[in-house]
């Protein structure tokens, strides 16, 4: 099936022309954008190991621009443009029209965090013990020196431009977060766990191959009903991933009785912390770090969370200027009946591929499977499913839908889709041949396209199924007790029944 999914135009690639820069600069410029090329190259091959790795490599060259380069401002534009180029062909396979096995970002910022050690600045606990002092927190917050130095990081120029991205990013999720976090009762802090642990991607993936916003592995997701296949991965799924961590979290905080506890087996296992416990006789965070028995990685990491809480609660305080946060993503959800191609879904909603698949970055495949609850642009839901309810549902996985534009013939139109003519007109049998003789500007006609063998999901479907709608509208700040189904800040939700 051509055109299944829209290839990435070539200018999207390129970055805009733009003054000389620094050598220090270029150089980063020019190896960034080798390892990014490589990495493309590999992924169309389907080496999605070796792509990642050199995608790590390109993001790593623009990363490591040291500060205090006057022009360091055009490696970090690159940085952010790669970052959404390496996910889009991730879920795009290059344009390949299949996507790569398992997503492509750049590794979690946690790991180098945790690897490394900061100076005391003393003269900064007398100015967090008074902000914390006047600052409400659901989360006790502890001020040492292991906190200290952490504060003394984020509060640097590199560890400030690691926090406002996060923090940049967190718009988009924040509500929901906010509500998850309260339904399960979890403290509205632990929020930062996962600004630590991905930034806030949705598509982070880890050398030791956990993986989403939050970090899970394969098994400890299953655990958390966050199941993978070779079509989906319900880890990347954003509100589905918050649930499963808080519930996780509120676990673990049941089976220690400890929220830094619960932190520090997040991070290990809870089987770490409770050897730790035994051996030690101490139920108490502080303690099994100062006697060696935890991870190192484990005994800085509930520091840094805090000390990312601390930080994020005022930011003025350390004279760090509050970042302009992304939009919150608005959004229909609707439950696709049968297995259907997002290609045939983003036609349907009269928005591109892209911006399906990016609300959905758990599809691996670039299909739903039947049964399966997807977001679709706000506004769009009750339009989606009129338009599939008029296709035959076993025919979704390849049909398209077309909107005809000024100066469309049936042979133009059968060539983008590498189908027959006849076949178009056949699909389309309440239109006559008068109008496919003269189409007409703006009507959508189907596209019996050919079906993929490796595109089907395989997955039992009802495709009988007819799925009725109902929008509902809900405030992110509001607790629904008796409703299962909630939506958060302004996205709008189109349910099945």
């Amino acid at each position: 099936m051509a055109n299944d999914i829209a290839a990435p135009e070539p200018a999207a690639e390129a970055s805009p022309k733009a003054p000389p820069v620094s050598p220090e600069v270029a150089r980063a410029l020019a190896d960034a954008e080798r390892h990014f090329q490589t990495g493309k190259a590999f992924a169309i091959e389907g080496r999605a190991d070796r792509a990642r790795g050199e995608f790590d490599s390109a993001l790593s060259a623009l990363f490591n621009v040291p500060e205090g380069v006057p022009d360091r401002g055009a490696a970090e534009r690159r940085f952010e443009e790669l970052i959404r180029l390496i996910h889009r062909y991730d879920v795009e396979n290059l344009g390949s029209g299949q996507p790569v096995n398992s997503p492509i970002y750049v590794e979690s910022p946690l790991p180098q965090i945790l690897g490394l050690s900061f100076p005391v600045n003393p003269g900064l606990k007398t100015r967090t013990l008074e902000q914390i002092r006047g600052s409400k927190s659901q989360l006790p917050l502890t001020v040492n020196d292991a906190v200290l130095t952490y504060i003394n990081y984020f509060t640097s120029t590199k560890g400030q431009r690691v926090l406002l991205y996060g923090l940049k990013r967190a718009g988009r999720y924040r509500p929901m977060i906010q509500r998850v976090l309260d339904e399960e009762g979890v403290p509205q802090e632990l929020i930062h766990l996962a600004q630590a642990e991905s930034a806030f991607m949705p598509t982070a993936v880890s050398r030791k191959s956990a993986t989403g916003m939050w970090q899970f592995v394969q098994w400890r997701g299953n655990q958390y009903g966050l199941t993978q296949s070779k079509y989906f991965d319900y880890r990347l799924e954003p509100e589905k991933a918050t649930r499963a961590a808080a519930r996780h979290l509120r676990d673990l905080f049941d089976q220690f009785g400890d929220w830094y506890l619960a932190m520090a087996a997040y991070n290990c296992g809870p089987g770490c912390v409770d050897r730790a416990v035994q051996r030690t006789g101490y139920a108490d965070f502080w303690q099994l770090r100062n006697r060696g028995a935890l991870p190192r990685e484990t005994a800085n990491y509930v520091p840094a969370i805090l000390a990312m809480a601390i930080v994020c609660k005022d930011l003025s305080a350390y004279g760090i200027a509050e970042p302009d946060p992304d939009p919150e993503l608005e959004y229909d959800v609707v439950t696709i009946a049968a297995d259907t191609n997002l290609a045939l879904v983003a036609d349907a909603a009269d928005h591109p591929a892209a911006d399906i698949r990016d609300l959905n970055p758990f599809l691996l495949r670039g299909v739903a499977p039947g049964g399966s609850e997807i977001k679709v642009p706000k506004g769009s839901g009750s339009r989606v499913l009129a338009a599939l309810d008029g296709i035959p549902a076993e025919k979704r996985l390849a049909w398209r839908l077309h909107r005809i534009e000024r100066g469309d013939t049936l042979a133009t139109i059968a060539k983008r889709y590498s189908t027959a003519a006849n076949s178009i007109m056949a699909a389309n049998g309440q239109l006559n041949a008068d109008f496919f003789a003269a189409p007409v500007a703006g009507e959508m006609i189907l596209i019996p396209a050919s079906l993929r063998p490796e595109a089907s999901p395989r997955l039992t479907s009802r495709p009988g199924s007819r799925a009725k709608v109902q929008t509902v509208r809900t405030n992110s700040r509001t607790k629904r007790a008796a409703v299962k189904i909630a939506s958060a800040g302004t996205h709008s939700r189109t349910v099945s029944r």
